[in-house]
């Protein structure tokens, strides 16, 4: 029988969990991270967040290891997690969707200048003057930086919406409707002809940093940027520089380097940006659980699955 490890959530959501895997998959073994009974070599599968360092390699029959989440360096940080067992990102059709809708309503919120109409609205302000001319989402070319699986479904849902797209990717992606630039050599056509960069790559050691001053500054004016990717990807501090001196005119930003925010960062206050608390993409639970029952069939039967981390591509 299978057994699954379950460490997403904290341990007042377990019985959630165990309720779902009992009517998708009775046969499943459930079992919760923090019990101290848990036999660590009945353990076949491992569903989690931010595991305690260690602890995978305490597992001798670990077949697969699932991420609650899409991304998995908080898994893969763990230096001593078992190199020969594959991590599974979390994948599923509602957690694309929820990336789109969230991506498509920032692009919109920056194109009509929502930051400032919030910023008014703290300030009991009737912030009609000194606004730019409202800008047509069909004149408007959105920058998508990562094709991947959330990326690629982002780029095609703004074409839908009428925006012109273009995308960047390290490796040649070909999207219908999309203009596609690939590598170091491609980026700097790609950064010329957007207005509005929406970063969504994977954090690896050649993507930490890759947003800084420079790349911001090659945007068309006024640019607006999202980022829904990683913190870490952006250097905070040529970002503040880019939104100061006008080179954006505005952000939309979901994830950060230091979750949460602290109270003291100046973006808080920085005019032009909206913050959100990292729910771009958040799948329900019961989602999930059907995304990583699928993941066990498939590997049960021998057979492959998607979404594998390859740690040559970092992602």
């Amino acid at each position: 029988m299978a057994c699954l490890v379950v460490k997403a959530g904290g341990r007042s959501v377990f019985p959630e969990w165990k309720a779902l895997f009992a009517e998708l998959m009775p046969q499943l073994d459930v079992r919760d991270w923090y019990d101290p009974s848990l036999d660590p070599t009945e353990v076949t599968y491992a569903l989690v967040w931010e595991p305690d360092a260690g602890r995978l390699a305490q597992m001798p029959y670990l077949k697969a290891v699932l991420s609650v989440a899409v991304g998995v360096d908080h898994i893969t940080a763990d230096p001593n997690r078992p190199r020969q067992v594959p991590i599974i990102r979390m994948g599923g059709a509602e957690t694309a969707i929820q990336m789109a809708d969230y991506v498509q309503w920032a692009v919109f919120s920056l194109l009509r200048e929502a930051p400032r109409w919030h910023t008014g609205q703290q300030e009991r302000k009737w912030t009609r003057r000194g606004m730019p001319q409202t800008r047509l989402s069909t004149e408007t070319r959105v920058g998508v930086m990562g094709l991947g699986s959330l990326g690629g479904h982002v780029a095609q849902r703004l074409v839908q919406t009428g925006f012109q797209v273009s995308g960047w990717a390290r490796h040649e992606k070909y999207i219908e409707g999309v203009t596609c630039h690939t590598g170091p050599e491609g980026l700097p056509a790609f950064l010329g002809e957007c207005d509005t960069l929406v970063c969504l790559l994977p954090e690896t050691a050649e993507t930490r940093g890759i947003i800084t001053y420079d790349v911001l500054a090659q945007l068309k004016k006024p640019s607006g940027f999202v980022n829904v990717g990683r913190g870490a990807l952006v250097v905070e501090a040529d970002l503040l520089r880019a939104l100061q001196d006008e080179t954006l005119h505005g952000a939309v930003l979901d994830v950060f380097s230091t979750e949460p925010l602290p109270e003291t960062s100046p973006l808080w206050g920085q005019p032009g940006v909206l913050i959100t608390p990292h729910v771009a993409s958040e799948a329900s639970r019961a989602t999930r659980a059907r995304y990583v029952v699928s993941v066990i069939q498939a590997l049960e039967q021998g057979q492959d699955v998607p979404l594998r981390y390859d740690a040559e591509r970092g992602y």
